[in-house]
């Protein structure tokens, strides 16, 4: 039995090297070039507009309440937990570790505790 199955394993593979167009690495590599942008090219980019019709849907992942958007930081807010879901290529983020807090009043820090 271990003889037939280790027959049937060199002959099959025999069978698929010979239908197997080998081509050198090189070639293979330098056929399908990618264009590369630098770092300079991204500022220059205009980012996607955010699709408000998508805010029916998307809740906060953490508290499952509304967002709200604010175009000037292109992010999506939830008021009650103070945070900041950001908007990346027109995509929301909704990654909880990914969001960034919002500062709250600087007047409610500053009062001493009674």
């Amino acid at each position: 039995m271990f003889k037939n199955v280790l027959s049937r394993l060199v002959t099959e593979t025999v069978c698929v090297h010979r239908h197997v167009k080998h081509v050198p690495f090189t070639q293979t590599f330098t056929t399908g070039r990618v264009s590369v942008r630098s770092f300079t090219d991204v500022k220059d980019e205009v980012q996607p507009p955010f699709d408000s019709s998508l805010l029916e849907l998307l809740v906060c992942p953490l508290s499952k309440k509304p967002l709200r958007y604010n175009a000037e930081t292109n992010e999506l807010i939830n008021e009650e937990l103070g945070i900041a879901y950001p908007i990346v290529d027109g995509i929301p983020n909704m990654i909880p570790q990914e969001a960034r807090l919002l500062q709250k009043d600087a007047d409610t820090s500053n009062k001493p505790a009674q």
